[in-house]
């Protein structure tokens, strides 16, 4: 695509993740109804507060990575595909929010831990060697049909979701401890499902009864994997 294009598809896709940005910004009802999805379902002020802050953090690069993912796609042949910027973006913007996490606020409640969080304590072991499986799984076919952008992909989402359940294990803990835990395994969770979806999801145009069959078990992984736990908080009270 010449470079020409690919600035104008630049400019469209940062308005787009602009006007994404307004819709999506979220204030306490958006942070109340995380909560209340994965357990909590009576928050106080401060945990609403806690969950907004983390909303924030991931959305705040939506526009930016709107505006640099087509750039940056074109060199792997996915500029004009706008599922995969959006895969990329919300990896991406999970993986800043976990960066940001690392300097919370001066305003920010902050609670020392009994114990540091595991990996187990985020994400069931489960969900992990089935990212392993997959990942692997993709790697393998592609590379052997010689789709190296597929490999780059499916590569890159895997290292992503695995950088993000490490911060979500490592970052600072804030607030409740049980919004904190609830927080950690939305991150770690989410990341891990989309990363588990994008292998089945790369095949070509004219896809055989298998692939889609492979594509469909790969979104029911996804909803499995980052669809609210009510049973995270549950286990932290």
């Amino acid at each position: 695509m010449a470079w020409d294009n690919v600035l104008g598809v630049a400019i469209v896709m940062g308005i787009f993740g602009l006007g994404i940005l307004v819709v999506l910004w979220p204030g306490e009802k958006h942070g109340r109804r995380l909560l209340t999805r994965w357990g909590i379902d009576r928050p106080s002020d401060e945990d609403v507060t806690e969950a907004v802050r983390y909303l924030k953090r991931r959305r705040i690069a939506y526009p930016c990575l709107f505006v640099l993912l087509p750039v940056l796609g074109d060199a792997a042949g996915l500029a004009e595909d706008t599922p995969w910027t959006i895969v990329w973006t919300l990896l991406l913007g999970g993986l800043f929010g976990e960066l940001f996490a690392f300097r919370p606020p001066k305003t920010a409640q902050r609670r020392a831990m009994l114990a540091h969080r595991k990996v187990r304590d985020v994400i069931p072991a489960w969900a992990l060697v089935l990212l392993g499986l997959t990942t692997g799984a993709g790697l393998t076919y592609y590379a052997a049909h010689g789709r190296w952008q597929a490999v780059a992909v499916v590569a890159g989402c895997g290292l992503v979701a695995a950088g993000i359940v490490a911060l979500a294990v490592r970052r600072p803990a804030a607030g409740d401890p049980v919004v904190d835990l609830v927080l950690r395994a939305r991150s770690a969770r989410v990341a891990t499902g989309l990363a588990i979806a994008v292998p089945g999801a790369l095949f070509d145009a004219e896809m055989s009864a298998a692939a889609v069959g492979v594509f469909v078990l790969g979104l029911i992984a996804l909803r499995v994997v980052a669809g609210p736990h009510r049973s995270v908080a549950a286990a932290a009270s």
